[in-house]
């Protein structure tokens, strides 16, 4: 595997991870960094292979390990057959911190949990507060209705104000939208496929450009399998999406036993950053903070992976203070 950058930390590996063999890239600059590890969204999405795009000065203050989850990329590949429930992923998730704590001899690791990672990510937090250093949710999920219905609306209404009649009539002919309750059935796939894409005309949501997939065939750990995993994802992972379906912090205690930060997009209306500024205020935690990143969607890391970074930064400082009174 290449390393351009020439890393202390660069490794890929498949671990024995509850059961089956699950991939792990490590990339890092010291021994003596914090570990953080990147819950990728979908579910299904793994990023694993995006890094080249935003995640080179994270390097310089944490050590940072991407996992394919299970029925995700290269895990996927490798276990074609075994495919997830919420149950199996946060087992999954407790053996991988389990690993990583041994072996970069940690007490606690730090999460990072982008989309569907922000879900899996706010749920193990809760119950697992004793191996996280701190929590860092982006593009973070609040509950999957309010996230379609607020994100729909606020698309119709740019729609509406730049006249745009050809786009209104798309919007309108999907019907109610989303409903009472998200089902990631066909007929709501296709509906979300419809608001996804005008969405990212209206710069409301993620966008995949063409640089997105040059980063991607340049990544040192791409193989063709993986265009192949990608393109199974919502049949390999329909249960999880089952549990997503009803999924809503809000439901939940608002009490956090670690510290607690989100990066947000502005401009992210696929998981609308307003609900999670709503959300963030009521939280109480050990530590907590929220950063709004101007001109960022639903990839804010690629976005803007300066201001990104900057954000990081300022947490990894202020959890050092932290520390130094304790």
């Amino acid at each position: 595997m290449r390393n351009k950058n020439n890393r202390l930390i660069c490794t890929s590996e498949y671990v024995r991870i509850n059961g089956i063999d699950q991939f792990l890239y490590h990339l890092g600059t010291s021994f003596d960094n914090p570990v953080m590890l990147f819950l990728h969204g979908g579910p299904g999405s793994a990023e694993s292979l995006f890094t080249g795009l935003f995640q080179d000065r994270w390097e310089e203050i944490y050590t940072v390990v991407h996992w394919d989850q299970r029925g995700a990329g290269k895990t996927l590949t490798k276990n074609p057959d075994k495919l997830p429930t919420i149950d199996l992923m946060l087992q999954d998730l407790f053996e991988v911190i389990q690993y990583l704590k041994k072996k970069y001899k940690k007490k606690k690791i730090v999460i990072f949990g982008h989309s569907w990672g922000s879900v899996l990510g706010s749920v193990f937090i809760r119950k697992h507060p004793e191996d996280v250093e701190y929590y860092i949710g982006a593009g973070q999920v609040i509950g999957m209705v309010e996230n379609e219905q607020v994100g729909y609306n606020k698309v119709k209404e740019m729609i509406k104000n730049a006249d745009d009649k050809k786009s209104l009539k798309k919007l309108e002919s999907i019907g109610e939208y989303p409903g009472s309750k998200t089902v990631f059935d066909k007929e709501f796939l296709r509906k979300c496929n419809v608001v996804r894409k005008l969405q990212g005309k209206y710069k409301l949501g993620m966008e995949i450009g063409i640089d997105i997939w040059i980063a991607v065939l340049k990544s040192p750990i791409f193989k063709f399998s993986d265009i192949i995993a990608f393109m199974k994802i919502f049949k390999a992972n329909s249960k999880v999406y089952s549990f997503l379906e009803d999924f809503n912090l809000r439901r939940e205690s608002k009490e956090y036993k670690v510290p607690v930060y989100y990066i947000l997009g502005e401009r992210d209306w696929q998981a609308p950053h307003v609900i999670a500024e709503d959300y963030f205020k009521d939280i109480k935690a050990p530590n907590k903070d929220i950063f709004i990143i101007p001109d960022a969607g639903h990839f804010l890391m690629m976005d803007q992976p300066d201001l990104v970074f900057d954000a990081l930064s300022k947490i990894s400082k202020e959890e050092k203070n932290v520390q130094c009174f304790l």
